[in-house]
């Protein structure tokens, strides 16, 4: 099968995770995978993308402003002919619309459903079941609830040590991590708000992560909070920490929540779409959405308790488990086209 992702952001975050890791695993199941990104995509800086994706998935570059970007990815998607050409977020899925000849034309939910922005595709994947809520009957039709997975490695002591003490953490600070994308939907202003009024003793707080929000959150938080940008590894940033927290006032799956379980964290989160999809792993109750109280509570507690790492049974979240499903479903609106 010959399959096009559509992935037109600059920068590596949690739906371009998802749309690389995919594309690796479908190249390695013997798929032809090309990914059509933007140029600035393709930069050479750690939060880039194309660097990430496997040598056997194919790279076409497409440049200029928005308009000029998607009506470049059309033109690619058209000179591919690709059996799918499936797209990611809304530059992705404007550039397939109208293309009715580009294949079975696929978008993955990595927000929420949008009808001025996915009702002119032919097929759509959830990532979590409260997407499906409110779509219509003919469109659930050819939509499919597929979950996340995580590609994330387990507890690292070695790199618990190094990167502590890179970070000037000492060995027996509790460690209270957050990681995501500095922006108004990670809920990170009320973070440090709470942390900084709970000021559990022998804690630290650590927000992993860049964006446009990171210098404005660097000047707010206080200098003993570490906030050390977009992290190349964040799997050894989990390592570091003894408990992970999620203020975000909107996560729609949260992909982050399987990468601390893969590392045995505590979890606080907030009842974001994500945090109540994974309640039943979390060690508190969930923290109401923008409560500051609320969270600085569940901080205090965190940093009085100190809860030990655990073990997650994360068995259905793989990638092969994913990938599997997803090209079912591709063969199955194939199929059903003809």
């Amino acid at each position: 099968m010959k399959i096009v992702h559509l992935l037109l952001t600059p920068r590596f975050a949690g739906s371009e995770r998802y749309a690389v890791e995919l594309a690796n695993a479908q190249a390695a199941a013997g798929h032809e995978v090309v990914v059509v990104l933007h140029k600035r995509g393709a930069e050479p800086r750690p939060d880039a993308i194309a660097h990430r994706l496997d040598a056997r998935v194919r790279r076409v570059l497409v440049g200029g402003w928005r308009p000029l970007a998607i009506w470049a990815a059309r033109r690619a998607v058209d000179a591919e002919a690709p059996d799918v050409a499936h797209a990611h977020l809304s530059l992705g899925c404007r550039a397939l619309h109208g293309r009715r000849k580009a294949g079975l034309r696929v978008a993955t939910l990595h927000i929420r459903y949008k009808p001025n922005q996915h009702d002119d595709l032919d097929a759509l994947i959830a990532i979590a079941p409260w997407q499906l809520a409110g779509m219509p009957e003919a469109r659930l039709q050819h939509t499919r609830q597929i979950d996340n997975w995580t590609a994330a490695g387990p507890f690292d002591p070695a790199a618990r040590a190094r990167v502590r003490a890179d970070a000037g953490i000492a060995d027996g600070d509790f460690v209270i991590g957050a990681l995501g994308r500095c922006e108004a939907s990670k809920g990170l202003d009320t973070l440090i708000d709470a942390y900084q009024a709970a000021r559990p003793p022998g804690t630290r707080l650590v927000i992993v992560g860049g964006g446009a929000e990171w210098a404005r959150l660097r000047r707010k938080a206080s200098a003993d909070i570490v906030m050390p940008g977009f992290v190349a590894r964040p799997q050894d940033w989990f390592s570091a920490m003894d408990a992970f927290v999620s203020a975000a006032t909107s996560e729609p799956f949260g992909l982050v929540f399987l990468e601390a379980m893969a590392a045995g964290l505590p979890i606080v989160a907030t009842a974001s779409e994500g945090g109540q999809l994974f309640e039943q792993s979390l060690c508190q109750p969930l923290v109401p959405v923008g409560d500051c109280s609320a969270l600085k509570a569940a901080l205090a507690l965190l940093g009085t308790t100190r809860p030990g790492r655990r073990s997650h049974d994360l068995t259905a979240y793989s990638i092969d488990t994913a990938a599997a499903r997803i090209e079912a479903f591709y063969l199955g609106e194939l199929q059903a086209r003809t």
